[in-house]
């Protein structure tokens, strides 16, 4: 009998039946107000009149009226650089501690972005309340007594006047509680390796002293590692090396296209739980078995709203129009695609963080990423979001039996006539033609939009197959291995002939 894990086990439970019910509406409003409250003598809240807005009869529509949109440049431009200039009360009380640098999906710079204490707590209590919800899920009491790999950027942050910098995965997992660090793996020395292949290298050589229940991280980089890990071994699959493992914590990009090469490298199912957290906060967890849709974090320190993802809102550069309506969660609805906005205990107000989601249940306030608002492909009025993309690469790897983990492309001219340039990441010897061909049906039956731009401007679908490992390579020779870097999934001319001319040299 595991009585630690069993103890574990029901205390989680216990705290999960006399926690409240949930009423996510009301505590986003509470948010608000705190928000509010907490930054109206900083110089964005002065410059605003947040106390104004705070007292007015509806508070949340004074606040979307009388706040403009930012994105990462306006805000840093007009508010965040006068931070590093050495000024205080910006746009959150005091200075931040920490910085999180992300380049994310769009380019080589790092963004700066504000990280406060008060948002190092919520991003703690985002994930005990996470923690909270594996009650939900039939795991054995064995889980509550085995480690968790987090894999993520290196906890060796930068010191920087009186701050600290680094990505967001290493911010948190320098602040993870003394209680957890006995479950805590690959450990503070592993940890603190900045150089990924190293780091990974490191782990290989140490897995078999971890009895691992649980692994957190990107899916491309857990993949590697896994595959890492296996190899150096001379396993069949993981399984091999961590016989426990029952739970792997997905996050940063969606895990479909993922699925299939993932669980090749399992020994038997396990449970996948998505999570969402960004540079900005811990957004949502998946909180129960019954769907893959992940719960926003509704009562911690961040503020949401929703802008309907339609083209007359957004702006060439992925940008909002000033003219696009934000909608409260009272005001959302199911099945439609919104552009993420957030306010935040970091000072991000009416922040674009660059996500498009659909609400699957808003009573319970459960979402699905959709995309990206740059990564959204209209330049032929297919209006194609990521979400359409995955499910198509998720058609080809079932009727081809094939595993595609990674893939861009880009609606590209070829004689002044466009099409659809595609480039899927795999190790099968497929005909190039026969995936184009399906790829190009499926989206036609699956998306109008789509069907309509094939008889019109968009004149074909072209496919070329490479090995996934040259994704890999561009992220590195671009970007940093492992953290928080994500494969662009749709990119822009200029950039596609940056990947192509890379792709022709490997």
């Amino acid at each position: 009998m595991h009585i630690v894990g069993s103890i574990i086990k029901g205390m989680i439970e216990l705290k999960d039946k006399l926690t409240p019910e949930s009423n996510p509406s009301e505590e986003q409003k509470n948010v608000l107000k705190v928000l509010l409250e907490t930054a109206e003598n900083t110089a964005f809240g002065r410059f605003y009149d947040f106390s104004q807005i705070g007292s007015a009869s509806d508070m949340q529509k004074s606040f979307s009226e009388n706040v403009p949109y930012f994105d990462y440049n306006k805000i840093n431009t007009e508010w965040w650089s006068k931070l590093h200039e050495g000024e205080t009360d910006v746009t959150w009380p005091g200075s931040p501690d920490y910085y999180a640098l992300s380049s994310g999906t769009t380019g080589k710079t790092s963004k700066r972005i504000p990280v406060t204490e008060a948002m190092i707590a919520a991003i703690k209590s985002t994930g005990i309340a996470q923690v909270s919800a594996l009650s939900n899920y039939n795991l054995p009491p064995t889980f509550f007594e085995k480690g968790i790999l987090m894999l993520g950027s290196s906890t060796d942050l930068t010191e920087k006047d009186n701050h600290l910098e680094g990505e967001i995965s290493g911010i948190s997992a320098s602040n993870i509680p003394s209680w957890f660090k006995g479950y805590y793996k690959p450990g503070e020395e592993i940890a603190q390796i900045d150089d990924w292949d190293e780091r990974v290298q490191r782990i290989a050589e140490k897995a078999k002293d971890w009895d691992i229940g649980a692994i957190s991280g990107i899916p491309s980089w857990i993949e590697l590692m896994l595959a890492e890990v296996i190899a150096y071994h001379k396993a069949e699959h993981i399984h091999e090396i961590w016989p426990n493992l029952e739970v792997y914590t997905s996050g940063g990009v969606a895990f479909g296209p993922y699925e299939k090469s993932f669980n090749a490298l399992l020994g038997r199912p396990i449970t996948v739980i998505d999570t969402y957290l960004a540079s900005e906060g811990f957004i949502a967890f998946q909180g129960r078995p019954e769907t893959d849709a992940i719960q926003l974090a509704t009562d911690n320190g961040i503020y949401f709203e929703f802008v309907p993802f339609r083209p007359e809102y957004i702006n060439q550069d992925g940008s909002l129009a000033d003219k696009a309506p934000a909608l409260t969660l009272d005001e959302v609805e199911t099945d439609q695609d919104y552009v993420l906005v957030i306010s935040t205990v970091s000072g991000a107000w009416r922040y674009l963080i660059g996500d498009t989601i659909e609400f699957t249940d808003v009573e319970k306030a459960e979402i699905k990423i959709t995309g990206r608002t740059k990564f959204f492909l209209n330049t032929v009025g297919s209006q194609l979001s990521v979400n359409k993309l995955n499910a198509g690469v998720a058609h080809l790897e079932k009727e081809f039996d094939i595993k595609i983990p990674e893939y861009t492309l880009c609606a590209k001219r070829f004689d002044d006539e466009f099409y659809h340039s595609w480039y899927l990441g795999t190790e099968s010897d497929v005909d190039a033609d026969k995936l184009a061909e399906s790829i190009d049906e499926f989206l036609q039956e699956a998306n109008k939009n789509y069907r309509v731009a094939r008889s019109k401007a968009l004149k074909g679908v072209k496919v070329n197959t490479i090995p996934p490992s040259v994704f890999y390579d561009w992220n590195g020779a671009n970007k940093k291995k492992g953290g928080q870097v994500k494969m662009e999934r749709v990119m822009g001319e200029e950039k596609f002939a940056e990947w192509e001319e890379f792709v022709g040299k490997q």
